[in-house]
């Protein structure tokens, strides 16, 4: 029998020069998702990245309501195809490393994004374990 392959795993985003573009998703009920998206982009700084862009994906007003604010807009994405178009286009505007993401992802969901924005998809909280 042959050997059992160790699943791939890309290499780790070295944060400290790096430049980043934030992204948060928040419920609609979420009325201070701007210090959120400001406290992480501190805590990028503070390791010595530099962030380039900001956006933010807002669920709960349309598109099913109250019922789905905590859903994700996808399983493969996380956020909508349209929001996706925009970071893809942040990303390439700014020639950013990495896109951070304020919500935890998937295996999944991060090597989708990645592959789609042509940069790293990563949560805050892996970008921020990395040393």
């Amino acid at each position: 029998m042959g050997s059992a392959r160790a699943p791939y795993q890309a290499p780790a985003l070295v944060v400290e020069g790096a430049d980043v573009v934030i992204v948060g998703y928040f419920s609609a009920k979420q009325k201070d998702f701007a210090a959120h998206m400001d406290s992480a982009a501190a805590e990028m700084a503070a390791h010595g990245a530099r962030v380039v862009g900001r956006l933010v994906q807002r669920r709960g007003v349309s598109d099913g309501g109250v019922k789905k604010m905590a859903l994700p807009y996808s399983s493969r994405t996380l956020i909508s195809y349209g929001k996706v178009r925009e970071v893809a286009a942040a990303c390439e505007r700014t020639h950013a490393d990495a896109a951070v993401f304020l919500t935890p992802l998937t295996g999944r969901q991060r090597r989708v994004l990645t592959a789609v924005l042509g940069c790293r998809a990563v949560s805050l909280a892996e970008a921020l374990t990395v040393h």
